[in-house]
Formats: C-alpha cells, structure tokens, sequence
C-alpha cells in the first residue's frame, strides 16, 4: 500500500503549540508529515531555517519519540503545490483557528485545487485551548519579556528568551 503523505506548510517562526496541535491531527491522518517552512527573500524571521528546524526536531523527538521519524522538515520557495508535489504528498493539513481562517483558506483550497487536483485539503480546527495563539503574538510578547510559555513548547520558550535576552 502506497504511503499517505501530508504536507504542512507554515512559516513556524516559531513553532508553537497551535502548530503542536495541527501537527498531531496530521500525523493521526498521514503516514509522513513533511513540514515546509516558508522561506520569503522580503520578510527576516526571527529564527533561521536551521534554528527552527532545530527547534522543530528536538520538540518532535520529546513529544513522539522514535515516531518523530515520521516527520521530515524542508524548506521552500515559490507554489506550495509544487513543493508538495515533489514530495509526494497527497494531503495539503491546513490549521483553522476561527471564521477568518476559514475563509481565507477555502480559497486558497479552492485555489491549489485547480492548480493541483490530485492534492486534497484537509481543514484540522485548533483545539480550544490553542486557538488564541499566533506566532506573531508570541514574538511581540517575547520581545516585551512577558510569559510566553503557555504558548510554545519548552525548547522554543527557552529560545525566545535567549533571543531576546541580547
């Protein structure tokens, strides 16, 4: 039987728990989840791709163990379709926290199906307790030195800290 293999696309700078939570939703649906990083020449992240692969790793290891061997971490450039495409995937995992992201991600479902109609959007709804969170909100609260723990997993609360501590 042929591998099911999910593509989750984001920017995860940095990962947080929402994405924890997504993620756990698509490795209960796929045999592989390839976690794409968005790399974009205009926008400076917080976190290089190696930091947050780093990041995203040694969360993975913590929380699955040898399952963590599920997940693979690429970056990409361009189409999402087309970097899902060349790994095979069948299943894009989108999150959805609420009615804003529903909207803006059933077109872009709508979209990615007509330019790839063999890749198949899977909608997975935040659990309550994560719907809050955005990477964005986390950076700004790091950088004011505020409690960011409830909001990430420990490894990149740490990091935040030492970020922001220079």
């Amino acid at each position: 039987m042929k591998q099911r293999i999910a593509f989750y696309a984001g920017s995860f700078d940095p990962m947080t728990n929402g994405h924890a939570d997504v993620l756990a939703g698509a490795l209960a649906l796929a045999d592989q989840v390839v976690i794409g990083i968005g790399i974009q020449a205009s926008k400076q992240p917080l976190f290089t791709f190696e930091e947050r692969v780093a990041l995203i790793s040694e969360w993975a290891k913590a929380a699955y163990g040898a399952d963590a061997q599920r997940l693979k971490i690429v970056s990409f450039k361009g189409l999402l379709v087309d970097v899902a495409r060349e790994h095979e995937a069948t299943l894009l995992i989108r999150g959805l926290r609420d009615g804003t992201d529903l909207d803006y991600e059933m077109q872009m479902a709508g979209m990615n199906g007509t330019m790839a109609p063999q890749l198949h959007t899977v909608f997975l709804p935040a659990s309550p307790a994560v719907r809050s969170i955005t990477a964005t909100l986390v950076r700004q609260i790091a950088s004011m030195g505020g409690n960011i723990h409830p909001f990430v997993p420990a490894n990149v609360a740490n990091a935040l800290v030492s970020k922001f501590k220079n």
